[in-house]
């Protein structure tokens, strides 16, 4: 049996993101390499070293294993000057990095030294240590609905074990407070004091003090002042994820204040550092929907965008559906040529063909009235055998349209197509 034969059962038995059963499509790697980049990298970040394991396993992913090796190096580094040691059970998950990377180049002889290091950590304990707990929590956070469920229950699982960190308190309530976004309202008493609690345990904290905010209007109460307050506070903070400017945004939309949110909004953006971040924070509130931008907005929008894609040669599909989009609200001619261009790429991954006939099928229903071919193009994405959120709102849209659709040849289309897929199509008239 060869070294690499006997080293793969014990490779396969860590806990790191190589056995964490993550396995994100192209567009989705590329998506959480743009958004790492955003997430601050200060000292005091609390999650750091966690941010530099995710960015290791991404270029991994993408291929660029120099940069995955320098990027678990430097949570090592990480880890150890937060914790002020050289070794803990924070470096479980590190150390499994290493030893699957070492692993894939080669690299056997450094992979077992890794592994002998991990073995060290454990000293034979079965459960898992509440920090590994945590950073697994953190990790599939930033995945599907099914991984983040998986999440919450890692992270009580770690609060029950150590329950004197807040950070952990915090991103439970915060996955908490997200699973109900869409209806704010169907939150119960406990999880509004789960959040109440938590935005006193970490007041500095501002996705945690939107999301209670977002949920105390939903239940009707007036908290326009507190949403001035904390629009002046975003001005101070980075613009990445889980910084409190969607939330924000959703009040915004709810209560239309003047003179209130919008202006400190707009100087946070130009106060930001970092192009992507101020790119992507405008963006998302010229088209959050029921927002209506002026054109300096716009213009602003556009040209922030394309310095974006400019400095990053890393083609990003979700990128130029994004600026496509806010072309779409000054100039429809050039998002369609955006599209036209998208679709003569060969390169794109079934999950990014997914997205791609996704988002043109509601770009010209919306934008060109084109009702039938925007169909079309939705049961292209739904036949793509891949599972992902473009080919479940393909599926919706295709559903909702046969409660509605009165041309029985493309009624039967569809019926036969959700039928291959395990659906029960329902029609308006069962």
């Amino acid at each position: 049996m060869s070294s690499s034969q006997t080293l793969e059962p014990k490779l396969k038995a860590l806990q790191c993101h190589f056995t964490w059963d993550v396995e994100p499509h192209r567009s989705k790697l590329l998506h959480l390499r743009d958004l790492m980049k955003d997430i601050s990298t200060e000292e005091g970040n609390f999650w750091l070293g966690p941010i530099y394991n995710l960015q290791g396993f991404i270029h991994y992913k993408l291929g660029s294993t120099e940069e995955a090796l320098s990027s678990f190096n430097q949570a090592t580094k990480t880890f150890q000057q937060q914790k002020h040691a050289d070794e803990g059970p924070w470096l479980t998950v590190n150390f499994g990095n290493l030893a699957w990377l070492h692993h894939l180049k080669g690299e056997d002889e450094k992979s077992q030294d890794y592994l002998s290091k991990v073995d060290a950590l454990q000293k034979k304990k079965e459960e898992l240590h509440p920090e590994v707990c945590a950073e697994k929590a953190w990790t599939l956070m930033k995945f599907d609905k099914e991984k983040k469920q998986q999440a919450a229950e890692l992270f009580q699982r770690a609060i029950q074990m150590q329950p004197d960190v807040v950070e952990w308190q915090s991103s439970c309530a915060i996955l908490g407070g997200e699973a109900f976004k869409d209806n704010l309202k169907k939150l119960n008493a406990e999880k509004l004091e789960i959040l109440r609690s938590a935005k006193e345990r970490d007041p500095g904290n501002l996705c945690i003090a939107a999301l209670y905010l977002e949920a105390r209007a939903a239940n009707g109460e007036l908290i326009q002042g507190e949403v001035r307050v904390l629009a002046e506070k975003l001005k101070e903070m980075p613009a990445g994820g889980y910084s409190g400017i969607s939330p924000l945004l959703r009040l915004n939309r709810r209560f239309k204040p003047q003179d209130t949110a919008e202006e400190p909004a707009d100087e946070a953006l130009r106060q930001t550092q970092d192009r992507r971040s101020a790119a992507e924070v405008l963006a998302k509130k010229i088209l959050f929907k029921g927002y209506k931008p002026d054109e300096r907005e716009i213009n602003e929008a556009i040209s922030l965008w394309k310095e974006v894609m400019d400095a990053d040669p890393g083609f990003s599909l979700q990128d130029q559906i994004t600026l496509a989009s806010i072309y779409a609200k000054v100039e429809v001619e050039k998002a369609d040529r955006v599209y036209k261009e998208l679709f003569k790429r060969d390169n794109l991954d079934p999950a990014e063909q997914q997205m791609l006939y996704n988002r043109y099928a509601k770009h010209i229903y919306f934008l060109r009235n084109e009702k039938v071919k925007s169909i079309e193009f939705h049961m292209k994405a739904a036949e793509i055998e891949v599972e992902s959120n473009s080919r479940q709102s393909s599926i919706t849209e295709l559903e909702k349209t046969l409660k509605r659709e009165k041309d029985p040849e493309m009624c039967r289309k569809i019926r036969e197509l959700l039928t291959r897929l395990g659906k029960q199509p329902e029609t308006k008239n069962q």
